[in-house]
């Protein structure tokens, strides 16, 4: 009897705890936290916290890979690999993050893009911060296609994140999905400092011009042509950006409102969970508690903050050009995470002054840095991949 009492003992997760599964289930704990309390990316940060949670607890075999026997003539399965494991095929072929585009093509509007082209260049140089980090991280002895995959986060975009790495460096898509999403979530505190430091208090009161109507026929162009245009150029960025387009024109033709809506919603929705629980399932202590995850959290804000600040910058000096016609605020929303981003810069603006109403500007910057994250993405597959 006492034997048998030893042997459950054993079968259980508690026995075989570490130090590094402690550490883990610590850092589920505080995702969950933001997530659920603060309400910091909820949609992002709940799935992901309770993946690392699951794959944490010893014994659970969620992420374990099937055990595969090999006869003449035949392949036997010994053993079925766990849960998570299967999911996780839909990250590491490439198929969830572009199912995400689609849904996110079919939520965005385009609109406030078309009518100020002007701001796809905010989106362009919010893009610099990836370009700077990547460079950053070779000189720390990263490989080619690592550094691709670390300064991809300062795009702010999880599934382009996630697309990249698995594509060029599967072993560190934990770290670099798990930095993306966090610092997406942490948008309202990373930036506004950054914003505030680069801008004077009557550069920030500036109230913009109305934009221009856009007809529905621009925006069903728009999606045509910025696919031929960007895929012929990059083909290694179809994925994405074929993705993107087809879920906005969903959006915009007005003849498959079924289609867009299960786009914008059940699909997006069912996607998001699969793709936040693997990715946090991938963050185990073999692979996340070592230096080399440290260094990639903090080229991952450094990618952010630079790309942040290029924006902003940018917007200056063209706020200088029009002679003060454009809010340098809206700078910082070139980076990809929508709409939080934009919303950040209404918010900081409206701080200012009351009365001004700074998204739909900001939403153009913003959806030029979705499309500016996936062709750099595309590069790096086209160079690296």
């Amino acid at each position: 009897m006492l034997e048998k009492i030893f042997l459950f003992l054993n079968s259980t997760g508690i026995a075989h705890l570490t130090l590094g599964h402690i550490v883990m289930l610590l850092v589920a704990l505080t995702l969950l936290y933001l997530g659920i309390s603060k309400k910091y990316e909820p949609l992002l940060l709940v799935p992901i916290g309770f993946g690392v949670l699951l794959t944490n607890i010893p014994l659970t075999g969620l992420m374990a890979e099937p055990v595969l026997q090999f006869a003449e003539n035949s392949i036997h399965v010994e053993k079925i690999g766990g849960l998570l494991y299967y999911l996780y095929q839909g990250d590491e072929l490439g198929i969830f993050p572009p199912l995400i585009f689609m849904g996110v093509g079919a939520m965005t509007d385009f609109g406030p893009l078309i009518a100020n082209p002007k701001s796809i260049l905010l989106g362009a140089a919010a893009q610099f911060g990836i370009f700077t980090t990547f460079l950053g991280a070779i000189l720390l002895g990263f490989t080619y296609p690592e550094a691709a995959s670390i300064g991809i986060i300062g795009g702010a975009d999880g599934p382009t994140t996630i697309y990249l790495a698995s594509m060029l460096a599967p072993h560190m898509l934990a770290a670099t999905a798990v930095a993306a999403y966090s610092y997406m979530a942490l948008v309202p505190l990373i930036q506004p400092p950054i914003m505030k430091l680069l801008t004077t208090k009557q550069e920030r009161r500036i109230k913009m011009a109305q934009l221009r109507p856009v007809s529905q026929k621009e925006k069903i162009i728009f999606p045509i042509m910025a696919t031929l245009l960007v895929v012929m150029l990059l083909p290694a960025a179809a994925p994405l950006i074929g993705m993107l387009m087809l879920g906005n024109l969903f959006r915009e033709c007005g003849v498959t409102g079924r289609l867009s809506e299960t786009a914008q919603n059940s699909l997006v929705n069912i996607v998001t969970i699969f793709l936040g629980v693997t990715v946090g399932a991938t963050a185990t202590a073999e692979t996340f508690l070592n230096l080399k995850t440290l260094g990639i959290l903090v080229l991952g804000i450094v990618a952010f903050a630079v790309g942040t600040a290029t924006g902003v910058i940018l917007a200056k000096i063209m706020n200088k050009l029009s002679r003060g016609a454009i809010n340098p605020l809206i700078g910082s929303a070139g980076v990809s995470a929508v709409p939080m981003a934009a919303r950040v810069s209404q918010v900081v603006g409206q701080k200012e002054r009351s009365d001004n109403f700074l998204l739909m500007h900001a939403m153009g910057p913003n959806v030029a840095g979705v499309i500016g994250s996936a062709v750099a993405a595309g590069v790096m597959l086209s160079v690296f991949g």
